[in-house]
């Protein structure tokens, strides 16, 4: 076996992976609530190169291989890892709409999707024609007693996710927000918008729309308390977390990284073609 060229391949294989999750991310710069993935790779276990004997001849020593002395060690290439999910904060950008809504802190949105709880960052909603709150795909949100049922252009959302609806000034959400704590006592408390969260986020697999879905590894969502290090920011929503300018960068690197690794693939070959044409010919 020619070890340099399994270490050159494995090397591109690598970059390749690198460049599956940075194109990604660079597609969907502009998503709302998109988080950008990272791809891991990991390096093969190292060879330790040991002295047999100091005359050239191949010899045990006496008791057992593993007194030889130790020379050092041999790289045998990397291999790719896994791809997760960075949820770091976007940036707040504000809409002035009612429906948008964006998570500062975090947490997730909580939805239906047909009958099964999915989560998303994404807080562009929007009221369908039975009054439900919905996203731009249609599957309701959810709040602590299920869909929310809201009249248009007449509620507010505050910090903690209550719902309130039949305000005085519902053409201006920014003033409601405002307000002090007793003058919501003449408000009706709708609901309170269901924020969920995991213990190892990271697991959380992506499932297309901007919605993720739990997996075994995960664990099961639960509800957070917000108002305090999580908040709902009404009229606002959270753009990616991806750094166009980060990422172009890291395109050049992963391009050399990946031209490197080929050019010890070419020299490997035109070395192994020159000893089998060249010295074994003589």
């Amino acid at each position: 076996m020619i070890r340099g060229l399994y270490t050159g391949a494995s090397g591109m294989m690598a970059q390749m992976h690198r460049m599956d999750a940075l194109s990604h991310n660079l597609a969907n710069v502009d998503v709302t609530g998109y988080k950008k993935d990272t791809s891991v790779s990991k390096a093969f276990p190292e060879m330790l190169i040991r002295r047999m004997s100091d005359d050239g001849l191949y010899k045990f020593p006496f008791g057992s291989m593993d007194t030889a002395p130790i020379v050092g060690t041999l790289g045998t290439g990397v291999e790719y890892n896994e791809t997760f999910t960075i949820f770091s904060q976007g940036a707040l950008k504000q809409t002035e709409n009612p429906f948008d809504m964006a998570l500062s802190g975090k947490g997730f949105f909580t939805v239906s999707v047909d009958g099964r709880d999915r989560y998303t960052r994404n807080g562009t909603f929007l009221l369908n024609d039975e009054g439900t709150l919905v996203t731009k795909d249609g599957h309701p949100v959810l709040g602590l007693k299920g869909e929310i049922q809201i009249k248009k252009n007449n509620f507010v959302i505050d910090e903690k996710g209550n719902v309130y609806q039949n305000a005085e000034f519902a053409d201006d959400p920014q003033r409601l927000v405002s307000m002090m704590e007793n003058e919501w006592k003449d408000l009706e408390l709708i609901d309170t918008l269901k924020v969920s969260d995991f213990n190892r986020d990271r697991y959380l697999k992506k499932e297309g729309n901007s919605f993720w879905k739990s997996t075994f590894e995960s664990g099961e969502a639960y509800q957070i308390q917000l108002g305090s290090e999580t908040k709902i920011i009404q009229g606002f929503l959270e753009g990616s977390n991806v750094n166009p300018v980060t990422e172009m960068v890291k395109m050049i690197e992963i391009n050399r990284a990946y031209e490197a690794n080929q050019k010890v693939i070419q020299s490997q070959d035109s070395l192994t073609g020159r000893l089998f044409n060249d010295i074994l010919r003589a």
